[in-house]
């Protein structure tokens, strides 16, 4: 059984990861979630490959600590959000990952196959600025503060 501080090794429980082609978006987010203590840093990965790379590194680099919460969008520049979240869920090491689909797909087939393959939450982006300021800061505040996320192992 893994205990709480080994899980602390392999995450940095005040990091986000934005998966966000659209730059807009990625700067509501950030003004959204600024001025909370309880996020850190929010890296930004603007297609699917640069998210795949920053969660599981390269062949030659070991991968950086995981961040608490992955905000990922599913229409992304070469590998579309599905595929990620399908790549995420078959290796050990990001298979608890919390992962939050952001998008403005309002789509049966995307929420549903999104579920199945074990999201954590699907929000649809609101088209306006206040509400989707709001959306972002409400998701921000449940999956950083108020939720207990998964314990990974120290591997």
């Amino acid at each position: 059984m893994t205990d709480w501080n080994e899980s602390i090794l392999n995450t940095e429980p005040n990091r986000i990861l934005l998966v966000e082609d659209d730059p807009n978006d990625v700067e509501l987010v950030r003004l959204a979630l600024n001025d909370y203590r309880f996020v850190n840093q929010i890296d930004v990965a603007i297609d699917g490959e640069q998210a795949l790379i920053y969660l599981l590194g390269q062949a030659n680099t070991s991968p950086r600590p995981l961040p608490r919460l992955v905000l990922l969008d599913l229409k992304l520049p070469k590998i579309n959000g599905i595929r990620v979240l399908q790549t995420l869920r078959s290796h050990a090491r990001t298979q608890k990952l919390v992962v939050v689909v952001m998008t403005s797909s309002q789509e049966d087939s995307d929420l549903n196959t999104c579920y199945d393959l074990g999201i954590n939450s699907y929000v649809v982006k609101p088209l306006d600025f206040q509400q989707f300021l709001s959306v972002a800061r409400d998701v921000g505040l449940y999956w950083m503060f108020l939720n207990k996320p998964p314990l990974f192992s120290s591997e």
